[in-house]
């Protein structure tokens, strides 16, 4: 059909021209003949080539079909390597845990088996134990059996001593009884006062840590009150919006003044008021005005808090240093060191039991003054030694230890060089030996000023009653000569019979007073219990 479609145009055109004219009929047979002969030459060139083609296509038919065998194989040893390394990966781990399995198991049996000679020791000395304990409960039977036998032994051997000594001391079994009681009475005395002295050497020793502990407690229980009135003062405010103000943005403004105030500052619920708490009245006086300003001035950012802070600090401070010196003006006291005056100065803000320190200071100086000159002392020294006494109130604070030894260090340190006014000032509450008149002279002044009527709340009767008390207390203990109370009612000093107590014996009354103190009388502070005992030989040569 191909073919026919090739002849079909060449078949059209000779019969067209054959239709021109007859005188080309022969041209057209050559024509027909002509292409007859090379359609045969065409078929048979088309034959030859398509064999060839038709073997080349058969063989690469057979290369692909051996390649695709090939492959097939391939793919088929492929798949059976995979298989086999799968077979032997999980064979291999089967393996791996069957070897753990058996791990566990052999770990197993090895505690079981050390479990067992446990259990076995154990059973062993179980065995031993019942054994021993046989044993001593044998004894002890087998003891307490002589025990019952000697007891009887002992009472029939007390009946007849007793017998033996109503017949030889001539006295009933009552009196010989009174007798014995009051020996033994007098023998578990002595023991007792050793054991309380060996008792109390050995708390002296962990006494510091306990007392630490003891004091926080207290300190936490019952100091709130306490606490509430002597560190904390209340600024008023016109309206609850001045407090978003003092607190600022994201709290920088109450931040700015707890720096440099070094006060803490509360804001609550309370309407009308904020809390300023410190422990450092000097502090708290500068958080306070400071916080006033502010409010009073309207302006509240860190820039402006630092700069009234600034301010209102060195006013306070030349109040502290103006009171000093007016004190000491007052008192007509000459070279005392800039330091010296401005620590005086800040008693003012100091008090103790209610009573403020400078003008207790003052007023202790006045009466050192008359007491000395009353004994032909120097009354400008006295004056002064009593107007420094209680210095160390002004940093102890800051620093530990007692407010005489801080005291006494600072004034040495900043130019006191009399050692009259150094031990006035250390000594005057019995914390080291007095060494001049003065000292007991600052130590009687300190103590009448305290216990003016009207200066630490408690009147003259209430005092002298407790300073009754506080003796009548130690006086009727037995052994005890005499007691007087001394320091204000801080301290009593008893003098006990050397003949009737024992060194040992006077730390038992020491003990007892104390305890009968704390029991029944009611007192601020602590008082102070010394027991003396002294022994005197007098002769006289002739």
């Amino acid at each position: 059909m191909y073919h026919d479609n090739l002849l079909q145009p060449f078949v059209s055109s000779s019969l067209a021209q054959a239709g021109g004219g007859g005188g080309s009929t022969l041209a057209v047979i050559i024509g027909l003949v002509a292409l007859a002969v090379g359609l045969g030459l065409g078929y048979a060139l088309a034959g030859v080539l398509g064999g060839k083609k038709l073997e080349r296509l058969k063989a690469e038919a057979e290369v692909l079909a051996s390649r695709a065998k090939e492959d097939a194989q391939n793919a088929a040893d492929k798949i059976l390597l995979d298989a086999d390394r799968k077979a032997l990966e999980r064979k291999e781990a089967v393996d791996k845990e069957l070897e753990a399995a058996r791990n566990e198991q052999r770990e197993f049996e090895r505690r079981l088996a050390k479990r067992e000679d446990l259990l076995d020791r154990k059973e062993e000395t179980v065995a031993l134990k019942e054994k021993s304990l046989s044993e001593q409960s044998g004894k002890i039977e087998q003891d307490r059996v002589r025990l019952a036998k000697r007891e009887e032994e002992l009472a029939e051997l007390r009946e007849k001593q007793q017998r033996e000594l109503e017949r030889v001391a001539q006295l009933d079994r009552g009196q010989a009884k009174e007798l014995l009681l009051d020996r033994v009475a007098e023998q578990t005395r002595a023991e007792m006062g050793r054991v309380t002295r060996q008792i109390i050497e050995e708390a002296e020793e962990g006494a510091k840590d306990e007392a630490k502990e003891i004091l926080i407690n207290a300190i936490q229980r019952y100091a709130n009150e306490h606490s509430s009135e002597t560190t904390v003062r209340t600024v008023a405010i016109p309206s609850d919006d001045m407090k978003g103000r003092i607190i600022g943005r994201e709290g920088r403004n109450i931040r700015a003044i707890e720096k440099a105030t070094g006060a803490d500052i509360i804001v609550d619920d309370t309407p009308g008021v904020i809390v300023v708490s410190c422990f450092d009245k000097v502090r708290q006086a500068i958080a306070v005005e400071s916080l006033e300003r502010l409010i009073a001035d309207g302006r509240m950012h860190p820039t402006r808090i630092e700069e009234v802070v600034e301010k209102v600090g060195g006013e306070v401070q030349e109040r502290i240093v103006k009171a000093g010196k007016d004190a000491a003006v007052e008192l007509g006291l000459k070279g005392l060191h800039p330091k010296v005056i401005e620590a005086m100065g800040r008693l003012t803000y100091r008090t103790s039991y209610g009573q403020n320190v400078l003008k207790h200071s003052v007023e202790v100086a006045y009466l050192c003054q008359i007491i000395a000159d009353q004994l032909g002392l120097d009354g400008k020294l006295a004056k002064r030694c009593g107007f420094l006494h209680d210095i160390g109130k002004a940093m102890d604070h800051e620093m530990e230890g007692g407010h005489p030894k801080i005291g006494m260090d600072f004034a040495r340190q900043y130019g006191e060089k009399e050692e009259a006014v150094l031990n006035a000032i250390g000594a005057h509450h019995a914390d080291m030996p007095s060494t001049t008149w003065y000292t007991p002279i600052v130590m009687a002044a300190d103590a009448v000023s305290a216990a003016r009527p009207g200066a630490r709340r408690e009147s003259m009767e209430r005092y002298i009653q407790r300073l009754n008390e506080l003796q009548d207390i130690a006086l009727a203990i037995p052994g005890v000569a005499e007691a007087y109370a001394v320091q204000a009612g801080r301290e009593v000093r008893v003098m006990i019979d050397a003949d009737r107590v024992s060194d040992d014996e006077s730390y038992l009354i020491a003990h007892e007073i104390a305890k009968r103190v704390s029991n029944e009388m009611t007192f601020p502070g602590e008082i102070r219990v010394t027991v003396l005992r002294e022994t005197r030989a007098i002769e006289i040569a002739r």
